[in-house]
């Protein structure tokens, strides 16, 4: 009997590779085996694929089957490859037209009952499908909306295997075994109210952030430019409050940006039920006793994301920033210049987008007592050196922005209007259109993209607007690397105050925002 062959997509990070299914049955003693480095759970596989076929009607081959997965050096981890198998050993035995599978990628797991269920990843997969040039897919209903996000494929999203073994039998006309819904890709039903983000408790306001001008201007500008910031206070100041509404004066996601960050989410199993497309940057704070996987990515067996590029395009917030573990903090040294993070397993690399803005928060020492209070702070300025020392220098070096936030210590500031997201989003907005004008040419979107050595010579300043940063980088104040900073930030504020190119009080206010005796 001739060799059946289907595709699936296996996911190395968010990056779908082409996997060629073939079945071949002979006479021989009935069993079903699989080669190709299949992991633990796709060697389950075949009891699953063999309760699902006879439980949705057809007939399973009372012979030798042997599935191999090409190529054999990627491994396949995971239950997606399911739908894949079964298609195949059914076209091997004849139950299933060659023609009909052949253009169509199968993504899904089977249930014993026939159902289809739900996989990660469907959407990195699908894209890869469509850039591999197959016309069609086929997924699990409750993944139709996710693959029909990409265009130039045909999506057919089945309830159960034989809803799916009926239409590719028969033809649309199919219908005894359930119906199967077919959408043009590059479409998300539901319409734009699927995309929108759920309503979550009451909406969020920067007004409600009460005093605190320095830091405000200071979220204000890490909103415009993508600088990453670090709040240094006491409790009740306002650091968390103020971290959790700079997403709300972000613009938009783009097309492009919107099915990155989807993508991610797909892959790590978290993306909101009826919500095909992520459009708002996403928000993510993890809890202070995270590991270092948790954080960056990885993980035993299946490489998952971490909270670094859940964050992508988006905020990463870190609360308690001190208490987190030293290696945990160190490890986002890299994705915050690189803007990925890799994660290197034997005989595999993956990589994950993790472009996203640093927020960290921290108390001025490990009592939390800020001055003025009843119990006033009685740390030492050793103790306070110790503690905040936690947070290793090579990190804060790559924070662009600090500020400081006192307490609170009078009720007439709740009384005085301030700001509110309307407002500085209009701002914000404004300047990250001039910015990703600006650097429309060269492939960066925000100031805190370009690379210094960019901004030296291309986009040098005349000698006396920068000569603060000469007088600061003599003085040891700040290293190179925090000179390109500053840099980035007084372009940032060019563009906020509308000017073309920022002046020598710019770089100056720059420098403030990095002055190492706040944090």
């Amino acid at each position: 009997m001739p060799i059946a062959r289907a595709h699936s997509f296996a996911l190395v990070g968010v990056h779908g590779h082409d996997v060629e299914i073939e079945a071949d049955i002979q006479n021989g003693l009935p069993g079903l085996l699989l080669v190709g480095l299949p992991d633990t759970a796709l060697r389950e596989a075949r009891d699953r694929i063999r309760a699902a076929i006879t439980n949705s009607g057809e007939q399973w081959p009372l012979r030798r089957i042997t599935v191999g997965l090409s190529p054999a050096s990627l491994p396949k981890r995971g239950s997606g490859f399911d739908l894949g198998i079964a298609v195949a050993i059914l076209s091997a035995a004849g139950s299933v037209p060659a023609d009909a599978i052949d253009g169509v990628a199968f993504l899904g797991e089977l249930g014993l009952d026939g159902q289809l269920r739900p996989v990660r990843g469907v959407l990195p997969a699908v894209a890869a499908a469509a850039a591999s040039g197959f016309r069609r897919v086929a997924v699990p209903r409750a993944n139709a909306d996710e693959a029909a996000l990409v265009p130039g494929l045909e999506v057919l999203g089945a309830g159960t295997l034989g809803a799916l073994i009926g239409w590719l039998r028969d033809g649309p006309a199919a219908g005894a075994a359930g119906p199967v819904q077919v959408i043009e890709g590059g479409t998300a039903p539901g319409g734009e109210q699927a995309r929108q983000p759920a309503a979550a408790g009451p909406a969020l306001d920067l007004a409600d952030v009460l005093g605190q001008p320095a830091a405000r201007r200071a979220a204000e500008i890490c909103a415009a430019g993508g600088h990453h910031l670090c709040l240094l206070g006491p409790p009740g100041a306002g650091k968390t409050m103020l971290a959790e509404r700079i997403p709300t004066v972000l613009p938009r996601l783009g097309a492009a940006a919107a099915l990155e960050v989807t993508s991610i989410h797909s892959v790590a199993g978290v993306l909101p039920d009826g919500r095909p497309l992520l459009t708002a940057p996403p928000f993510c704070a993890p809890h202070h006793t995270a590991s270092k996987a948790a954080i960056v990515g990885g993980g035993s067996g299946v490489i998952r994301p971490g909270a670094a590029s859940l964050a992508h395009r988006g905020c990463l917030f870190l609360d308690e920033a001190p208490e987190f573990g030293r290696d945990v903090l160190d490890a986002l040294r890299q994705p915050l210049e690189s803007g990925e993070v890799v994660v290197a397993r034997s005989g595999l690399t993956a990589r994950f987008p993790a472009r996203f803005t640093l927020i960290l928060a921290a108390n001025p020492c490990p009592c939390a007592r800020g001055p003025g209070q009843r119990a006033a702070c009685e740390c030492t300025p050793a103790v306070r050196r110790r503690y905040l020392a936690r947070l290793s220098g090579p990190l804060l070096d790559r924070v662009d922005l600090r500020a400081r936030m006192l307490p609170i210590t009078t009720l007439a500031a709740v009384a005085e209007p301030w700001e509110s997201t309307a407002q500085v989003r209009s701002r914000v907005i404004g300047a990250r259109a001039a910015a990703a004008a600006r650097w429309a040419g060269h492939g960066w979107a925000t100031n805190a993209e370009v690379p210094g050595p960019v901004l030296r010579t291309r986009f040098a300043l005349p000698a006396g607007v920068v000569r603060p940063l000469d007088s600061a980088l003599r003085a040891g104040e700040i290293t190179a690397r925090g000179a390109d900073r500053a840099l980035r930030v007084a372009w940032t504020l060019a563009d906020l105050s509308g000017r073309d190119r920022p002046d020598r009080e710019l770089v100056e206010t720059a420098l403030f925002f990095r002055d190492r005796r706040v944090a």
